[in-house]
């Protein structure tokens, strides 16, 4: 990929977590959490700035130590555990274009607690959004569960179905159509589609699959345990 689209990376992470305590600075495999991500955003030569966005002053000096170039400091009110992550996005990127005096073409969104995606997932991501001319990018693994085949929920009135009924019934799991689980590992948007569109799915919205061993997103001590032993393992040994 060429260097003629101006590119910027955002990672956004709150100070405060219910799921992990200070999850975003607990140490992983010798080093926070949250430097994994910012090393993959600097290996892969993609981006004219890289910004951390966070309300912890611990959190912006380890992204400083690690030679992050853009540290935000996020106001309050885009803080608190209800605070949308878009507006926490688009008031970083809108910073860090303030502070330059330039807007960027492309706009890529990192999650801290997805740490196992490589170098590799991120520029595909990407290119899938440069090359294509998408709207935005999203990133999800293959479900282990069909809404048309064996995802069920329950009404108001306490009965059972299946969340998505076809006309008619699929006999084999492989003949419903293929669903997806998102991961929250990578967001790619193009800038204008960041600033104007409320939603992550649009017409030209496209999907960029990774496996499941890959796709793990930390919201407990047990995911931060389980991916820090998959870090620990060869790559060939998870396929």
């Amino acid at each position: 990929m060429g260097n003629q689209m101006s590119r910027i990376c955002t990672i956004c992470a709150r100070g405060g977590s219910k799921g992990v305590l200070g999850k975003n600075v607990r140490i992983m495999n010798g080093k926070p959490l949250i430097a994994h991500t910012i090393a993959q955003a600097k290996e892969s030569g993609l981006f004219d700035a890289i910004a951390v966005s966070s309300d912890s002053a611990e959190i912006l000096a380890i992204a400083e130590a690690c030679g992050v170039n853009y540290l935000i400091r996020r106001p309050d009110e885009l803080a608190t555990d209800s605070a949308a992550k878009l507006p926490v996005i688009q008031h970083a990127v809108a910073e860090v274009e303030r502070q330059r005096g330039e807007v960027f073409d492309t706009l890529v969104d990192l999650d801290a607690t997805s740490p196992l995606r490589t170098v590799d997932d991120v520029r595909n991501a990407v290119a899938l959004l440069e090359t294509t001319g998408a709207g935005n990018v999203i990133t999800a693994m293959p479900a282990r569960r069909s809404p048309y085949f064996n995802l069920v929920e329950v009404d108001a009135e306490g009965k059972v179905n299946l969340s998505k009924r076809p006309a008619q019934p699929f006999v084999r799991r492989q003949d419903a159509p293929a669903c997806y689980d998102m991961n929250a590992s990578i967001y790619v948007w193009r800038r204008d589609i960041l600033f104007t569109s409320p939603s992550l799915f649009n017409d030209d919205t496209k999907l960029y699959v990774m496996p499941e061993e890959r796709s793990i997103d930390i919201d407990s001590d047990l995911d931060f345990r389980f991916v820090e032993f998959l870090m620990t393992q060869p790559a060939q040994e998870l396929e």
